[in-house]
């Protein structure tokens, strides 16, 4: 038999006050009863002021910011997904649960695969531990509630109102877990006319606005090469945990964080919006070009493009300097940015004959230490020998148990204090159902035998 997780549960209960006061989670939870490594940092204060640089500085801890936080991901797809492997890279555990056999719908997404793992899946799931539960067994949503008790951070993606059928709302996990930071992505929001409505990234950006303003300016709307609309809502989604342990930890309570695709994009229109909310000036489709500044674009060359951006005015005179138009810079029609903005064609017609006279590697020569912002078109083999990207160290590379070596982009950040190295394969699917059985929630091997005789888990073996 398996230790008695009532008991385990009782004492998660009757140690809510005191361990929420501190910002921790119950007992037997992934924390201790002492100031959480994970969130001290944020109140304490030495004086001095954080290293310049991406590397960690010469005898950096080897301590994570989310070290000793427990994060249960219930997300599919992308947007959770994304935001729990960047809480993952900082240290916290991470708990990917799954349903038997299939797993992640994006197990499935493919080709490419990488022996018979999909790259897609491969990209955004690394650091996290996979738990296979039928959660529509009642014993399966019993063991999601009992990981819930000793967790701090409960994501989920599902059609509002779902999780609550089955007793894993917000409502449902705050009476057993009220220290939880409970956070819901969808595609519309909690509540709303099309709160029923399932969210994919394409839709949601076609209903926020994105595609509009996306794509050629004559042409057809486009949907951007990767999907930016998910990616920004799993970074808000990352940055509101974050925020909402931050909350825990000042106020003892947990809380109910609302993410959503259409809110996400919508906030990401920036001056697009502002245009129209204080001006009523529509949106439109630019393609590479910027409807407020000129010149800043990609401009065709011999054999490539050439990506040049003006900001001001003295950057243009450079610009108009480098490709030998000094009397350009000096017609009147452009000599302020609002005035080439109004003159934009005939300026852009002077400017891409100019560029379509040399190839993009003279180009690069001219501008290399210019001051002004320009680069080349890149495909991704010349993104990934890139010597800045080289540089930065924005390659992850480890050790797969059925794909081999395989390598992913690593996160954009680095901080001087410590380093977000050897990062953990993504799992197979129910790569740690029973350790996660054993070692967190305390089972025994009869009980989980029975689970899995029953089909309510299930325990991928690794050869």
């Amino acid at each position: 038999m398996r230790r008695c997780c009532a008991a385990m549960l009782r004492g998660a209960r009757w140690c809510g006050g005191l361990c929420s006061s501190l910002g921790l989670a119950g007992a037997g939870g992934s924390t201790l009863l002492r100031r959480p490594r994970a969130l001290s940092a944020a109140f304490s204060s030495n004086g001095g002021g954080a290293r310049s640089g991406g590397a960690p500085s010469a005898g950096a801890s080897d301590v994570k910011p989310l070290d000793g936080v427990k994060i249960l991901d219930l997300t599919r797809v992308l947007a959770g997904p994304f935001a729990t492997m960047n809480l993952g890279d900082l240290g916290a555990e991470v708990i990917k649960v799954e349903r038997p056999g299939a797993g992640d719908d994006t197990r499935a997404w493919g080709p490419p695969f990488a022996g018979t793992e999909s790259v897609y899946f491969l990209s955004v799931n690394r650091n996290k531990k996979s738990i296979a539960i039928n959660m529509k067994d009642s014993k399966g949503a019993k063991l999601i509630r009992e990981l819930a008790a000793v967790s701090d951070v409960f994501v989920e993606n599902y059609v509002p109102g779902k999780l609550a059928e089955i007793g894993l709302g917000y409502e449902d996990i705050q009476k057993i877990a009220p220290h939880i930071v409970y956070c819901s992505i969808t595609g519309y929001g909690q509540t709303g006319p099309m709160v029923q409505r399932g969210g994919y990234d394409s839709i949601a950006a076609a209903v926020a606005g994105l595609m509009h303003i996306t794509g050629h300016e004559d042409g057809e709307p486009v949907r951007a090469g990767v999907a930016m609309t998910d990616l920004a809502t799993g970074l808000y989604t990352y940055g509101a945990i974050m925020a909402g342990l931050l909350q825990r930890y000042k106020t003892g309570k947990g809380l109910h964080i609302d993410c959503n695709l259409l809110s996400s994009q919508v906030a990401c229109l920036t001056h697009v919006a502002a245009n129209y909310l204080n001006c009523k000036i529509e949106g439109k489709r630019w393609g590479t070009a910027h409807g407020s500044i000129v010149p800043y674009q990609a401009f065709k060359t011999k054999d490539g493009y050439i990506v040049v951006g003006a900001g001001n005015d003295q950057q243009f005179v450079t610009v108009c300097k480098i490709l030998n138009l000094p009397e350009v810079s000096k017609d009147s029609r452009y000599k302020t940015n609002t005035l080439r903005v109004e003159n934009r064609k005939e300026l852009i017609d002077i400017l891409s004959t100019r560029f379509s006279e040399k190839a993009t590697i003279e180009w690069l020569q001219l501008f290399e230490g210019s001051g002004v912002p320009y680069g080349p078109i890149n495909n991704m083999q010349q993104v990934f020998s890139d010597p800045q990207v080289l540089h930065n160290g924005l390659v992850m590379k480890m050790d797969h148990p059925t794909a081999g070596r395989i390598a992913v982009p690593g996160p954009g950040v680095r901080y001087s204090e410590f380093a977000m190295s050897h990062p953990k394969p993504p799992p197979l699917v129910g790569q740690h159902t029973v350790e996660i059985l054993k070692g967190t929630l305390g089972y025994e091997d009869d009980a989980i035998e029975e689970l899995l005789r029953t089909g309510a888990v299930a325990q991928h073996e690794v050869r």
